[in-house]
């Protein structure tokens, strides 16, 4: 049996459908295989469908750490749940709610600390997707202080959307363990993608995922030492 392991990590992304959430139900069920407890969050979910939690984010997250998708387990991992597929301070006002930052923070914290093993707590669209009138994801990442994944793509563009991405990051003293560079169709080239990022990129690990590599995912739990 592997040793016992506690790491936590953000996931955030450039943007909406970059690929956090295949990234984490990828790294879920590598680290299981591996024979490694694993508990994935998705705490802000909008777009949510309560007559199809098993395809939400988090139905697919609970999916990967052997988990039924059953309304008491999605609640337990996203307890901000928004029906209108916007920026959770749109969707949560068409509902008469709002999202409390600091109830936020503190929920995360609190389940990051009981959970054990890895703990991958996904985030919601970009850096910059407003939480309510004062905070972005980018605050909930400086609040938690937790290792950070970005997630980029390879469309045309990408490359602009990940260093400001990174800039907003380093404006609140955020600096990713890595950035990973997740393969899309008809796109640029990942060798590409990551030799235009590699120069603005320093001191932070590159990886590449692919949804036609199921090896990428692996490697990427390599890189990040969390199975050794």
């Amino acid at each position: 049996m592997p040793a016992p392991m506690e790491s936590a990590y953000f996931i955030t992304a450039t943007g909406t459908d970059a690929g956090k959430t295949f990234v984490a139900e990828g790294l879920a069920r590598a680290w299981r295989t591996r024979g490694v407890r694993v508990r994935a969050l998705k705490p802000i979910m909008s777009g949510y469908d309560e007559a199809a939690p098993e395809s939400s984010d988090a139905g697919r997250l609970l999916a990967a750490c052997g988990l039924e998708a059953t309304p008491q387990n999605v609640a337990a991992i996203s307890p901000w749940r928004f029906a209108a597929p916007l920026a959770p301070d749109r969707a949560a006002a068409l509902e008469g709610r709002a999202v409390d930052f600091d109830d936020l923070v503190a929920w995360c914290r609190r389940e990051v600390l009981r959970s054990e093993g890895a703990v991958l707590v996904e985030g919601i669209g970009g850096v910059m997707v407003p939480l309510d009138a004062n905070h972005t994801v980018r605050e909930w990442i400086a609040a938690l202080d937790l290792p950070v994944l970005l997630v980029t793509g390879t469309y045309l563009g990408a490359i602009s959307h990940t260093l400001s991405a990174l800039a907003a990051l380093r404006e609140v003293g955020v600096v990713p363990a890595a950035v990973i560079v997740n393969e899309c169709v008809g796109g640029v080239s990942i060798a590409d993608t990551l030799a235009s990022l590699a120069p603005h990129a320093e001191g932070i690990s590159l990886a590449a995922v692919s949804r036609s590599d199921a090896a990428s995912i692996s490697a990427l739990t390599q890189l990040l030492d969390l199975d050794k």
